[in-house]
């Protein structure tokens, strides 16, 4: 007499260590695409940020004829800081590059022509304007750090360059 085998239930080793891998594969692929379309967005953050200090900057040089000092900028203090009180047109949060958690009343504002992914450069020109005394300062260069280019500076002079 033939007997009939039991049915297997379940499933085998080989079978369980395929869709492992295959779950595995599938996961670093969105993983690594997910984390380019966040440096790409931080990248859109910073160009978006970078454009609208510039707006800003060349409104408050076409009511005071000159371009404010490094230290202008960084006295980001709420409410009373000189970047609320002579630029009120600018988000607070426009002044932080992504990825940067500044100290209080602090932006991230830096002289660096080549800054890192999470600072600003300003720098006024011509070189002396820069020194505390303020009121002769006649262009700009802002610069920031394109993350989805491994870092290479960009930059946006002012419209007097």
């Amino acid at each position: 007499m033939l007997r009939k085998k039991a049915q297997q239930k379940g499933f085998t080793i080989v079978e369980l260590l395929i869709v492992i891998v295959v779950i595995g594969i599938l996961a670093a692929l969105v993983l690594n695409t997910f984390s380019g379309v966040q440096r790409r967005a931080r990248d859109t953050e910073r160009v978006t940020d970078v454009n609208s200090i510039a707006t800003q900057l060349e409104v408050y040089y076409g009511d005071n004829g000159h371009y404010p000092t490094l230290a202008n900028l960084q006295d980001a203090t709420p409410n009373t800081g000189w970047v609320d009180t002579n630029l009120p047109g600018i988000d607070a949060q426009a002044m932080i590059a992504p990825n940067d958690t500044p100290a209080a009343n602090a932006n991230s504002m830096t002289s660096d022509a080549t800054p890192p992914a999470d600072e600003y450069g300003y720098v006024p020109a011509p070189a002396n304007c820069d020194n505390g005394a303020g009121g002769n300062c006649t262009s700009f260069t802002l610069y920031w750090a394109k993350e989805d280019d491994n870092n290479a500076s960009q930059s946006k002079s002012s419209l007097n360059q």
